[in-house]
């Protein structure tokens, strides 16, 4: 493409010479540019699309993580999921998260509700090393107050010990 376009200007400069050193033809103005194309939008750099990822996704449909007894450290099993949500939240600036913290129902009431505040800040910690941006992220604790299991027994108490990650905005 640099050999048309070369000869094209060369065969213009030479033209306007000539027609300077000519006194009696009027001055040729040069040819209009080749209109530029237009090009499409560039697509998002990430690899999500939007929104439905949220739903089609393997790794972003994975929304909760859960913990041990009394603890606050993130297992490295949940690692990858946590990088998921971070790489959407950079991606779509918009969407933002609720990170609700959770726990099982042994303890005070005022224990258990701290502990659902470490463990979802925990979390929010994670994504917002992870690349999120820490105003995409909003950290409420429910404590024991939200059980998904009602048994008394570890099984149970093991279900109830988490962190649900939960858009509250989409992009």
């Amino acid at each position: 493409m640099k050999f048309p376009m070369r000869t094209l200007l060369t065969t213009v400069a030479a033209t306007a010479a000539l027609a300077a050193c000519s006194s009696n033809k009027p001055k040729q103005t040069p040819p209009p540019p080749p209109e530029a194309t237009t090009t499409t939008a560039p697509a998002k750099s990430g690899p999500y699309s939007g929104p439905e990822d949220l739903d089609r996704d393997s790794c972003l449909r994975q929304r909760v993580i859960y913990f041990d007894l009394d603890k606050t450290e993130i297992h490295s099993e949940f690692q990858a999921q946590i990088a998921c949500h971070a790489a959407y939240l950079r991606q779509f600036p918009g969407a933002k998260v609720t990170l609700e913290g959770n726990a099982d129902e042994r303890g005070t009431r005022d224990y258990n509700q701290g502990l659902g505040e470490r463990r979802a800040n925990a979390v929010s910690s994670a994504v917002a090393a992870a690349g999120a941006s820490s105003s995409q992220l909003n950290v409420v604790s429910f404590g024991e107050e939200k059980p998904v299991c009602r048994e008394h027994n570890e099984g149970c108490w093991q279900k109830n010990r988490r962190v649900e990650i939960v858009y509250t905005s989409k992009q």
